[in-house]
């Protein structure tokens, strides 16, 4: 796996945008990432941009920078331009939240609808599984109908803990793998033409 980094080396540092409704954990995971301890944090009115550096496995050391845009209802229409040319999109639910989970649905399926979207790799932390009664992998997977984007777009479901920090270094992991499998079909695609 060492020669992926070196992929992507020449790229760096990647350009992810973690998305999500709000009270999800979004900036509680970007920070979690970003200082490796718990932030308490605010609401975030607008967006927060970190460079973070990955931590675990063949993406060791690999710099990304990261914008966390709101979930408030009235700033998700930011979230096209935001997630325009994005390595991968990284997108938190609150696993404890059923309730809202359908909303979650149909925002990600709209953010991952766009033409500027199709086949980035998606990310998804069911945040908050250190909370009784927060539903599993293939329960958040179903609910959020992933399997109805269509073979292009490759996500992977992590089940984390943002203020633990529990699951986010393996699904960082993932989602770089899947960045890098993107980028060399990308580059076959481009040598057969």
């Amino acid at each position: 796996m060492g020669g992926s980094f070196s992929a992507l080396a020449a790229f760096q540092p990647l350009h992810l945008v973690m998305l999500g409704l709000d009270s999800a954990g979004k900036t509680t995971v970007l920070y979690r990432l970003r200082f490796n301890e718990f932030v308490n944090t605010v609401p975030t009115i607008g967006f927060n941009a970190e460079r973070i550096r990955l931590s675990g496995g063949a993406a060791r050391g690999l710099s990304c920078h990261v914008w966390d845009a709101g979930g408030q209802e009235k700033l998700r229409p930011l979230w096209k331009p935001y997630s325009r040319g994005a390595d991968g999109v990284v997108y938190v639910v609150d696993s404890v939240d059923a309730e809202r989970l359908e909303e979650a649905r149909v925002e990600l399926h709209r953010i991952a609808g766009f033409a500027e979207n199709q086949g980035t790799p998606l990310l998804v932390f069911a945040n908050k599984q250190d909370l009784p009664g927060s539903l599993g992998v293939e329960e958040v997977e179903g609910r959020l109908a992933l399997g109805d984007l269509g073979p292009a777009t490759p996500y992977h479901v992590q089940p984390a803990c943002a203020i633990t920090g529990e699951g986010l270094d393996e699904g960082m992991e993932q989602l770089y793998e899947m960045i890098v499998k993107r980028r060399k079909a990308v580059k076959q695609r481009k040598r057969r033409q």
